[in-house]
């Protein structure tokens, strides 16, 4: 069993930095990330421009040069992957966390291929990997995914988009520009107000000019090989489909938390507990960085306004260290 200070559960860019912070403190620390580096990232649309400008998803201290005001994907994966590099971060990729357990003060944390033990936790999850489905049926048809990388293969396709907000308008736009037949089905009557403003007019255009097919105050009923059938405000309707991406957002692994012990509140947020000036949850030496914080309110934490959150776990854990 390996032993270290600190073990952190995540390789996302809130996960790194806390790495950072440990290592200039002089803090033993390991980084358990279950795929590649920075696997959300990874596994953002490959033409995705971040809406935050460049300095503002730095960490460590790292100047992060792009070549516009707003990286891209790609950009972003060569920033972290070189500041992971130049800071020599102890990252073990490809190690999915099975459990966790208290053994007296220390957190012993078993993944696929080893077994790590310390004093210290901190879970920088995010919430990448769990999708809300839709709860119809086929929705686990091979032709329905909540996951979008390139609008190449959509190409002359029939494709119906789910949701209203920055990646199902991202989506359709690209796919109907790669020559897809697109039509969006959207719960609320309008496109989402937090679409980026200067795609707003361009999807708000096409689909005044018929370009891309909208039905408003809808929601899909059933989805088939070769249709989905549409509740709409003038009634059910069905209507001819190859792929269904279905861009309803994702959530955390909260049920990991609560397994571990971590308390949650009982409103739709359910927000983990813990105490916002140090990071540490109602569980000692555990301490949530990142969006994860945020519980089921995954719009309210991004990269910039989470980084902080390593420096407040490495500095009270320093306090606790002098003790």
């Amino acid at each position: 069993m390996e032993k270290y200070d600190v073990v952190i559960i995540g390789g996302g860019p809130i996960g790194l930095a806390c790495g950072i912070e440990c290592q200039q403190a002089g803090l033993s620390y390991v980084i358990l990330e279950k795929g590649c580096l920075v696997n959300s990232l990874y596994n953002y649309p490959t033409t995705m421009t971040f809406f935050s400008t460049s300095e503002r998803l730095e960490i460590g201290g790292v100047p992060f040069v792009s070549i516009s005001a707003k990286p891209t994907r790609s950009e972003a994966l060569e920033y972290y992957r070189r500041v992971t590099q130049n800071k020599t971060l102890n990252v073990r990729l490809f190690e999915e966390v099975q459990s966790v357990k208290n053994v007296g003060n220390l957190y012993q944390t078993t993944t696929k291929k080893s077994e790590y033990e310390a004093k210290y936790l901190i879970l920088a999850t995010g919430f990448y990997d769990i999708p809300n489905t839709l709860g119809i049926e086929g929705e686990n048809l091979p032709k329905v995914t909540h996951y979008y990388k390139d609008p190449h293969f959509y190409a002359f396709q029939k494709v119906l988009v789910v949701g209203a907000n920055n990646s199902a308008v991202d989506v359709a736009l690209e796919t109907w520009r790669k020559g897809a037949e697109v039509t969006m089905v959207i719960r609320e009557p309008e496109i989402g107000k937090s679409v980026k403003y200067w795609v707003r007019p361009d999807i708000e255009n096409r689909i005044t000019e018929g370009s891309i097919k909208a039905y408003f105050e809808s929601k899909i009923s059933k989805i088939t090989e070769s249709s989905v059938t549409i509740n709409t405000t003038g009634g059910e309707i069905t209507v001819e489909n190859d792929w269904v991406l279905a861009m309803t957002g994702y959530k955390p692994n909260l049920p990991f938390l609560e397994k571990l012990g971590i308390k949650l509140s009982d409103d739709p947020q359910r927000k983990p507990q813990y105490d916002e000036t140090t990071m540490e949850t109602n569980l000692p030496n555990v301490f949530i960085a990142g969006v994860i914080c945020g519980g089921m309110d995954t719009r309210s934490l991004f990269i910039e306004n989470s980084r902080v959150h390593a420096e407040l776990i490495v500095k009270r854990i320093l306090e606790k260290e002098k003790v």
